[in-house]
């Protein structure tokens, strides 16, 4: 008589043993403008982080979930690591730490041009750590191999545990490895969202990212880092979804350069923005923006908090 006769649950033990449902949180850092933001939305295969070509654009912790009928991954974007200036850059910082703390795979990225010594003391903590850390090198397009194997020597003498991987996240390059990698590495684990869930982010979230957006891609110089925004009204029926933001900015004549000769570059910024966001949300948008001044607000506790700038 066999065993599986012998101990009919057995068969069941076996199956699901050898079928063990995989979980767990990958999470991102690196400096600013290394390709973190453009490596989450290709493994995501969704717009959840804002990627342009501005550096300190990620101001949060974003995650975003990959799920499989095997598989739940937990992708979470950090802002850049820098040395901050003022309290909103320290809560900044705080979020690439925190995601130190939770990971169960550690994605370090960085590219063919930075200086791989640059914020050593971050590099210092994650040299310490006791997960597994996969090092991405980015842009490799930008490079050439010879270029290239001097770069993965050095930052092999700089973390000598981390996996070495170059990618072109931009081109698609490298990633399918990479998950693969990723999915070897993860603990079993039962799933910890719904498996419908893409995001732990609210819709108003994503709506202010993308008028944030639009706002880094159309002003110059200090106004895209001296804004902020909000969403007052979030109303969605059946066909429309009616939306209400408020740009903060810190100075009156921030807010002048915002709204523009005669309302002319506001009006751009929210076309543009209505346009992305029917696309996100599959729906027809209405979407009224106002500007005000909070002075200062970038250095108070208190508006920083009130934005969601709160790491723990």
């Amino acid at each position: 008589m066999r065993l599986f006769e012998l101990y009919p649950s057995y068969t069941d033990i076996f199956i699901t043993a050898t079928n063990m449902h995989k979980a767990g949180f990958v999470n991102i850092v690196g400096n600013p403008n290394v390709g973190k933001s453009t490596l989450m939305n290709q493994l995501v295969g969704e717009r959840i982080s804002i990627a342009t070509f501005k550096a300190q654009t990620t101001r949060h912790r974003i995650m975003g979930i990959v799920n499989t009928p095997e598989m739940q991954i937990v992708f979470s974007d950090t802002p850049g690591v820098l040395k901050p200036n003022y309290k909103l850059q320290e809560s900044m910082l705080a979020f690439s730490v925190s995601a130190l703390s939770d990971a169960d795979v550690l994605l370090y990225v960085t590219d063919v041009v930075e200086d791989p010594e640059k914020n050593a003391d971050f590099l210092e903590k994650v040299r310490g750590m006791n997960i597994p850390v996969l090092l991405l090198i980015n842009k490799i397009d930008e490079s050439d191999q010879k270029t290239l194997g001097d770069i993965v020597e050095r930052w092999h003498a700089l973390l000598p545990k981390a996996e070495i991987l170059p990618i072109s996240a931009k081109n698609k390059f490298g990633t399918d490895l990479l998950l693969r990698r990723i999915q070897e590495l993860l603990p079993e684990s039962p799933p910890y969202f719904d498996k419908d869930q893409l995001t732990d982010k609210p819709a108003r979230f994503f709506v202010s990212e993308i008028i944030r957006e639009k706002i880094l891609l159309y002003y110059d110089k200090e106004i895209p880092y001296s804004v902020e925004v909000k969403v007052e009204r979030f109303k969605e029926t059946e066909k429309k979804i009616h939306i209400n933001a408020v740009i903060y900015v810190e100075r009156e004549s921030q807010k002048g350069i915002v709204i523009g000769h005669q309302g002319v570059a506001l009006k751009k910024v929210s076309s543009e923005a209505r346009k992305t966001l029917e696309r996100f949300f599959d729906k027809e948008v209405y979407l009224e923006t106002f500007v005000k001044v909070d002075k200062d607000w970038r250095s108070s506790k208190k508006e920083l908090d009130s934005f969601g700038y709160n790491p723990e």
